[in-house]
């Protein structure tokens, strides 16, 4: 785990599809309350406040008080992980269809 505050792998929290939904509402907005995150899913309050949790722990979401209100946010930099070991494998493929690329081209001369 690369950030320092991170009680949880990045990985594990974008595993489950609600998680990433999370994720996605709270790419397009500042901020969002609980209540606005909770309607839009088919899950009570508390369910979605424990994957509010997981994505806390992983650092993905942060969050504050206003008044009796909790607001979060996201922080996509634990994100980067994931972009990094992606591109790795990118690249990895790409380099391996090049030489199967020439490869193929060998056989047919």
């Amino acid at each position: 785990m690369s950030e320092n505050n991170q009680l949880r792998d990045v990985f594990d929290a974008i595993a489950d599809p609600t998680r990433r939904r999370l994720i996605r509402l709270l790419a397009g907005a500042k901020e969002i309350p609980l209540h606005e995150l909770t309607a839009q899913f088919e899950m009570g309050r508390t369910a979605v406040s424990k994957h509010l949790t997981i994505l806390k722990e992983a650092g993905l979401v942060l969050d504050r008080k206003v008044g009796r209100e909790t607001r979060f946010r996201l922080n996509a930099t634990p994100l980067r992980e994931i972009q990094d070991w992606v591109a790795f494998y990118s690249q990895f493929w790409s380099t391996n269809m090049l030489r199967l690329n020439q490869l193929l081209e060998e056989e047919e001369e």
